[in-house]
């Protein structure tokens, strides 16, 4: 897990979900679930090969157009950002919605069974009391047993059988009492199997609804990242072409910047957080996905890192550390998500949309992710050893 700079702090892992009353998670899931996904409005400003072609040859028209690329640059990738961010809280909570769904139907399954139960019970006690009035009835005579009493030839048999009565009586008095009993507890399980049955339909409603949201904010952080990726890859070409490099060492530049960037920000708000006296990061494994249409393959993303590494100065000596530390990580699953503190992707990066400096498709795209999670460890730990030694000691890097 990739902690803020300068935390050492350890959150817990996995969460436990907590028990809530149905009635309330009906409530909690339709206000959570988001009412809309809605595209971010922005200004296009991507400088054309013509600007390009004017500005080179001239050292301030050249500057001028590296800053506005540069600038267009920030921009697409804000889009990306915003759209890829949107699409996972949409997942988020339409898994959630669906928890809650199933565990609804859980429990009203359980009471149902519970109420069917309590209901034969009090069959069973009907039955019970209806027989003992039977067996009443037959220790009766035609006359009442005081005056056969005194009448009868054999006293002694007498007194038997109105101790017998006697006994009847008494246990007719305890199953009444039972019978009444179990009727409370039955009728007290169907009502509260009644009001389970109609959290659990509310819940599935929103479940669907949630759902359906979140597909449509996959299809649209699908269309703008097919969008932005377009432009995206000119404008590297634009800057390699005035810079005199190559559209690919411009973007690795690039992402080396801003993940450089973004370690002294976060350096700067950790040490704010210290003197303000909280702690800060979140250590423990994943047990989230990351939504729809993600591209899953670890031994895929294994081989593309295993590819990049020369880029960074490395030999395949470091693959290994490396490979321990997503396995242990992420198990280099793109999709792997901490549902506490929202880290993602294979580096588990924290917070998540700082992957979006590698690329527009970086929810998607496992390479993506890696491309910063390598420019990471080099800015912050050298080599992949260097990131794996400080894991084994601190359990995040």
């Amino acid at each position: 897990m990739i902690l803020p700079s300068g935390s050492a702090a350890l959150a817990p892992g996995r969460r436990a979900r907590a028990s809530r009353p149905l009635l309330a998670l009906v409530t909690g899931v339709l206000l959570t679930v988001p009412l809309a996904v809605a595209a971010p409005a922005y200004a296009d400003d991507y400088p054309s090969w013509q600007d390009v072609q004017n500005a080179q040859g001239n050292e301030q028209a050249t500057q001028d157009q590296i800053t506005r690329i540069n600038d267009a640059l920030a921009t697409a990738q804000q889009r990306a950002a915003d759209a890829s961010t949107a699409a996972m809280k949409a997942a988020q909570a339409a898994d959630a919605a669906h928890a809650d769904a199933d565990a609804a139907a859980h429990r009203a399954d359980e009471l149902g069974v519970q109420a069917a139960a309590a209901e034969q019970t009090v069959q069973q006690t009907h039955e019970q009391v209806g027989s003992l009035i039977a067996a009443r009835a037959r220790a009766e005579t035609a006359s009442p047993l005081t005056v056969r009493l005194f009448t009868s030839a054999d006293p002694d048999e007498l007194l038997t059988r109105l101790g017998a009565l006697q006994q009847l009586d008494a246990t007719w008095a305890k199953l009444g009492e039972r019978a009444i009993a179990v009727q409370g507890v039955a009728t007290s399980l169907q009502d509260q199997a009644q009001v389970a049955r109609a959290a659990r339909d509310a819940l599935a409603t929103s479940a669907e609804d949630a759902a359906q949201k979140a597909k449509a904010a996959a299809d649209a952080e699908a269309a703008a990242v097919a969008d932005l990726q377009g432009h995206v890859t000119t404008l590297y070409s634009q800057l390699a072409a005035l810079k005199n490099t190559t559209a690919d060492v411009e973007r690795r530049y690039r992402i080396g910047q801003q993940v450089a960037e973004q370690e002294r920000e976060q350096a700067a708000a950790a040490e704010a957080a210290a003197a303000a006296g909280s702690g800060g990061g979140s250590g423990g494994g994943w047990d989230g996905l990351g939504g729809d249409g993600v591209n899953v393959d670890p031994a895929g993303a294994q081989a593309y890192a295993a590819g990049q590494l020369g880029n960074y100065g490395w030999g395949q000596d470091q693959f290994p550390c490396l490979y321990r530390l997503w396995m242990q990580e992420s198990s280099w699953r793109a999709d792997a998500l901490n549902p506490d503190s929202g880290a993602y992707g294979i580096p588990q990066a924290l917070p998540a949309d700082k992957l979006a400096a590698a690329g527009a498709d970086w929810r998607t795209n496992g390479n993506t992710q890696i491309d910063w999670g390598l420019s990471y460890i080099q800015d912050r730990y050298g080599s992949p050893c260097g990131a794996w030694a400080h894991e084994v000691s601190n359990n995040w890097y």
